[in-house]
């Protein structure tokens, strides 16, 4: 039998390990954005003007507000999502998120530099810069929401069977079944209004394609091996954008 002091020590304990797991969350977060922002102005060749800052300072806003969610609201996730090695994670997605991790945080900042910083190809109009503010605060929304509700929203596909996977249908999964790359491309979207790169809409674009190519793959393969979510495709029925796919 568990005595009184054990109990709270076993608290304690879990209590500092979620701690840490958004400590280290937000480290990690703010590495890859330093990333980011030394090879934009690596690219740029100079320091360009504020709507770079912009851009830079939304991501920061949105990387710190989303891991303190998690931490007060399912801080078992953040703990799951630091686990570097996940048994049973599909090869073809491991491929393609580091595909789309590595588009977002190298190829967009590269174009973006070469445009808005050393050739001047294009300049977006700075009263796009609330459009993409509103697309980053959709897509915080979407994600956040759609982290706290699906205690399986891991990095890559894998049917977790160390976790009882079951689908989840509530909060944004009765909209539609993949929030979380939904949210991803909203995201994506934002950072050429924000920035003011028109050619960076190229990067973008294929990282919304492989988004969708995610979307597919995993779709199907849940469909085959999670049980009860080919019921749930009949329920909710859009894959990724509601009305259309």
């Amino acid at each position: 039998m568990i005595s009184p002091l054990e109990v709270v020590s076993m608290s304690e304990d879990r209590s500092r390990q979620f701690r840490m797991a958004g400590i280290k969350s937000l480290i990690l977060f703010y590495i890859l954005l330093s990333v980011q922002i030394v090879v934009f102005f690596f690219s740029a060749g100079h320091i360009p003007g504020i709507r770079s800052w912009i851009y830079f300072f939304t991501a920061f806003i949105h990387s710190t507000a989303s891991t303190v969610v998690q931490w007060k609201l399912n801080p078992e996730l953040l703990i799951e999502r630091l686990k570097p090695k996940r048994k049973g994670s599909k090869l073809w997605d491991e491929v393609l998120m580091r595909i789309c991790n590595l588009t977002i945080l190298l190829v967009v900042p590269i174009v973006a530099g070469l445009d808005i910083g050393n050739y001047y190809w294009s300049n977006l109009d700075i009263v796009l810069i609330p459009l993409g503010l509103f697309l980053v605060l959709i897509s915080s929304i979407l994600l956040n929401w759609a982290m706290v509700v699906n205690p399986h929203f891991e990095p890559t596909v894998r049917i977790q069977k160390d976790r009882a996977h079951r689908v989840i249908t509530s909060g944004p999964y009765k909209i539609v079944r993949h929030p979380g790359y939904l949210a991803g491309i909203l995201y994506a979207l934002a950072i050429p209004f924000l920035i003011g790169s028109t050619f960076t809409f190229l990067p973008v674009g294929i990282y919304c394609l492989l988004m969708m190519t995610r979307t597919h793959l995993e779709d199907e393969t849940l469909q085959k091996e999670l049980t009860g979510y080919l019921e749930y495709t009949q329920k909710t029925r859009y894959r990724l954008f509601p009305g259309i796919w």
